[in-house]
């Protein structure tokens, strides 16, 4: 059954987590509704009750009235009581992971999320889980403070660097949910978007064997897939235009000037020392607004995205 302000909400496509978060909203706005008309009407039949009428009215010396004084007291106070209960009943439900829920493993990383799989697979700003299985997604956050909202499915939660923090859903409608970071986390924080891809069970496991086991192929195949795993197409192109960072078309081989106005040409090791630790020599035009990359790709995995950038002429 509908309720009065269910235009205002997005779909529920997760009962189990939305249900007592719609049910508080609701109870919210229309005891909020019904206190804003009620007020309203008493505003306008006071004004015209007590129109002043001559020069002679006075107004009467009212000292209090303890029914009314008592009655804007508790009443308030038992509407705050229960928004308190049914806030904090809700919260235990989200902080209460059922015991066959399927753990994904979330990276955040300006400006992209990315999600670990219990076989290896690995995704890119798409989190694939199946309809109707709780489903916990584990977060952290490799640089600064990003929050992990899906509207459709009522979680939010803070993603924060050096420590884990986790949500759970349910989805019951095979389908696509979108995926927001609403904590603002720098310059293309708005641009930092991904989809939840909602499989029937079946195709669910269907994915996971065609996708799992990680990277595969020649060093020049696996390179690409690290290069868009991670995230490096949000800030530096593949066909020469110039975004967040330098295009990768063209550069192995190029020599560049530095902010400090030195030159540097691009090879094996400005590529790995610009990976692991890209404050150190800095392009000229561009900020140094990219995370280190220290301790989350191994050295094959370096020497691999620079036998694929070596093909990008």
């Amino acid at each position: 059954m509908g309720r009065l302000f269910d235009f205002m909400l997005p779909d529920n496509q997760s009962p189990l987590t939305a249900d007592s978060t719609d049910g508080l909203f609701h109870f919210i706005t229309e005891v909020s509704f019904i206190l804003l008309v009620g007020i309203t009407i008493a505003l306008i039949y006071f004004a015209i009750k007590y129109k002043r009428k001559s020069e002679d009215d006075e107004t009467p010396l009212i000292t209090h009235n303890n029914t009314l004084e008592i009655s804007w007291s508790v009443i308030p106070l038992l509407i705050t009581l229960v928004i308190f209960g049914w806030g904090y009943s809700g919260w235990l439900n989200l902080r209460s992971v059922p015991d066959d829920a399927y753990e994904i493993h979330v990276n955040a990383f300006k400006w992209n999320w990315g999600f670990n799989y219990s076989n290896g697979a690995q995704t890119l700003n798409e989190l694939h889980v199946p309809k109707g299985r709780p489903v916990k997604l584990v977060m952290q956050s490799r640089d600064v403070l990003h929050s992990f909202f899906v509207p459709d499915f009522r979680v939010k939660h803070d993603v924060l660097p050096n420590r884990y923090t986790y949500v759970w859903f349910q989805a019951e409608e095979a389908g696509e949910a979108q995926i927001f970071c609403t904590e603002y986390c720098g310059t293309s924080h708005s641009n930092m978007l991904a989809k939840v891809i909602i499989h029937e069970p079946d195709e669910f496991e269907t994915w996971l064997e065609t996708n799992g086991g990680g990277v595969s192929g020649s060093p020049v195949e696996q390179g690409e897939q690290l290069v868009s795993l991670q995230g490096c197409k949000t800030c530096h192109s593949l066909d020469g235009t110039k975004i967040i960072g330098p295009s990768f078309k063209g550069l192995f081989g190029k020599q560049e000037t530095l902010s400090d106005g030195s030159t540097v040409t691009v090879d094996e090791n400005y590529i790995r020392e610009s990976i692991l630790n890209p404050g150190a020599k800095v392009v000229q035009g561009y900020d140094n607004v990219m995370t280190p990359y220290e301790g989350r790709v191994s050295d094959d995995e370096i020497s691999n995205i620079i036998e694929y950038l070596k093909t990008l002429k």
